[in-house]
């Protein structure tokens, strides 16, 4: 939904309870005093009484409180705070990553580069609340998933919420929800089969005792809009997955992850209804709200498919593809200096080489976290079927097994700190001497705060900083931003999968009449990319090319992406072309 959207048009989506627009906008109906989602099943309101609010805290600032009926607190999230890149996005995007909950107003307002007082008013202006409403609107929503999908005492559910007090958090649900929490929780219907929520100290878990992880071990549904093309995120995170840190099958995706007050672990998995599932383990539940919200970006949960597919459906080259793989996502980035790690070693070289080199860093360097070992497996399975796609689809069953015992004895470990990576970083990568300066100089300079990298940035301003940094280039940048700030319009012409891609799908395949024509797609251009990955075409299977004489066994019947990065690792470094984009 744009934001210049007309009263008639908004009015005509809850008229027809339109799903899509769940999430992008509240309907207030002051005959009632309450807000609902668009597609609330209530009897649609006469529009002079009807008010329209970009957020649900917006209409709290109003007076009004959610509806019973549909619960708009439970709408994924808005696909604006991507789209737009002004002041209000980034502060949405990092206010729903708990910054306010850990540094306040003023560490929002310092890291936008305002006051807090300016920003109050901009965003009071823009959205019709402050940093303040906003964020105790995100703690409502946070204690709301707490109360439905788990069954942790309130008390606990007040503070792992990020509420300063109990009675803080009775009367923050009451206003907003109109009914004490354990009434909301009341109203929560029964778990379906394949659902489960909190789960108590030494109680068994499906994947492993919950006991043996720190903290305790949750189970919520993730709400998305529209299709979910879950098949290639799947893959994509099976193809990518370190051994150890990382767990991938073709239906779950599970890893650790450093958070604010220790580390955590996640899985992201389909239920029996099609839903995503996120089942985590926290040190601390003050960093579910984190969590959920890196898990969300992650798959692109808040992503506007319908619209996606729309406007690519109308260029006559890309309709069939579109109608093939409805609700494809762009993957993100659960942690950004990671993510900027990951893209530097995987610069020039293969998936399969980058998937090595990142896990020998991991191993030697990631902080081990034994309490998690357990939840990295599934029964002594593992994505054998990603890594087989991976190395080109000719895998053999017994290596298959033997990948399978591997990574079930490995132990659980964290991606190194950016810290550990410039100190020792040098003693474990391999490669041109010029990358791996450029590698731990990067990680240097993100460990000391000379470079900073958030899903808060100006896309612009992150952009410049590190084309700065020596060893990344033009790709890099762009693909960073891609994944880290989730932008949905950036578009890579130079790699050459897309342009593989392109050319199976009848498009220009040389980048400056490519890039004109991807021109047309805007504001959509990430997801033409990973809809021009996918089309790369498969490569012959291992064996075949064996008889040729060849040596590289890269592709697979079902693409997960490119299999190498455009970046140039040093100025003098020019890259090859025949590499193509998207690695890590």
């Amino acid at each position: 939904m744009s934001l210049a959207m007309t009263f008639d048009e908004r009015y005509r989506a809850i008229d027809s309870r339109d799903t899509r627009f769940d999430g992008q906008f509240v309907t207030a109906v002051r005959s009632t005093g309450i807000y609902c989602r668009p597609s609330c099943p209530a009897r649609t309101p006469k529009p002079s009484n009807v008010t329209f609010y970009p957020t649900s805290a917006a209409a709290h600032e109003a007076g009004y409180r959610a509806c019973k009926r549909c619960l708009p607190e439970a709408a994924p999230g808005s696909p604006q705070w991507n789209l737009r890149g002004d002041t209000a996005g980034r502060a949405m995007r990092l206010i729903a990553d708990g910054v306010v909950e850990r540094e306040g107003v003023p560490g929002l307002a310092r890291r936008l580069g305002y006051s807090p007082r300016h920003l109050t008013r901009l965003l009071t202006t823009e959205l019709g609340a402050g940093p303040l409403a906003l964020s105790r609107a995100h703690r409502a929503q946070t204690a709301r998933m707490l109360l439905i999908g788990t069954d942790l005492p309130a008390a606990d559910v007040a503070f792992s919420s990020g509420f300063a007090s109990v009675r803080q958090f009775n009367d923050t649900i009451r206003e907003v929800f109109g009914m004490p929490p354990l009434d909301l929780r009341a109203r929560r219907r029964l778990a379906r089969p394949g659902e489960r929520h909190a789960t108590a100290p030494g109680e068994r878990h499906p994947a492993a005792s919950a006991s043996a992880a720190p903290g305790v071990t949750i189970d919520l549904a993730l709400p998305h809009r529209g299709a979910l093309d879950a098949a290639d995120l799947f893959a994509w995170m099976g193809a990518r997955a370190l051994p150890g840190a990382e767990l991938a099958t073709a239906s779950t995706f599970a890893r650790t992850l450093r958070l604010p007050q220790g580390p955590a672990w996640f899985e992201l998995r389909l239920d029996d209804l099609g839903r995503v599932r996120l089942r985590a383990a926290l040190t601390n539940l003050a960093d579910l709200s984190t969590l959920v919200t890196r898990a969300r970006r992650l798959f692109d949960l808040d992503a506007d498919p319908d619209a996606v597919d729309d406007a690519l459906a109308r260029h006559p080259e890309l309709a069939l593809r579109v109608a093939a793989l409805p609700g494809i996502r762009v993957p993100g980035a659960a942690d950004p200096h990671e993510m900027l790690i990951r893209a530097m070693v995987g610069q020039q070289i293969t998936v399969v080489a980058a998937r090595t080199a990142l896990t020998a860093l991991t191993a030697a360097l990631g902080e081990e976290v034994p309490a998690f070992a357990g939840l990295l497996t599934n029964d002594g399975h593992v994505a054998a079927t990603a890594a087989s796609t991976a190395d080109g689809g000719g895998g053999s069953a017994d290596r298959e097994q033997a990948s399978a015992a591997g990574a079930a004895s490995a132990p659980a470990r964290l991606f190194p700190t950016m810290a550990a990576i410039a100190e020792r970083g040098a003693d474990v990568l391999r490669g041109p001497a010029a990358r791996i300066r450029a590698i731990t100089g990067a990680a240097a300079a993100l460990a000391d705060g000379t470079l900073t990298l958030t899903t808060g940035d100006d896309a612009a301003e992150q952009r410049a900083a590190l084309l700065a940094m020596p060893g990344i280039g033009p790709w890099t940048a762009d693909y960073v931003r891609m994944r880290v700030l989730g932008d949905p319009d950036v578009f890579l012409p130079g790699d050459v999968a897309v342009r593989s891609g392109a050319a199976a799908l009848g498009l220009p395949a040389d980048p400056r009449p490519l890039e004109e024509w991807a021109a047309g797609t805007a504001p959509w251009r990430s997801y033409l990319t990973a809809h021009l990955w996918r089309a790369v075409p498969p490569k012959a299977p291992a064996s075949s090319r064996r008889n040729t004489g060849s040596s590289r066994t890269t592709g697979s019947s079902r693409s997960t992406g490119p299999s190498r990065s455009t970046g140039s690792a040093d100025a003098n470094v020019r890259p090859s072309d025949t590499t193509t984009g998207g690695m890590s």
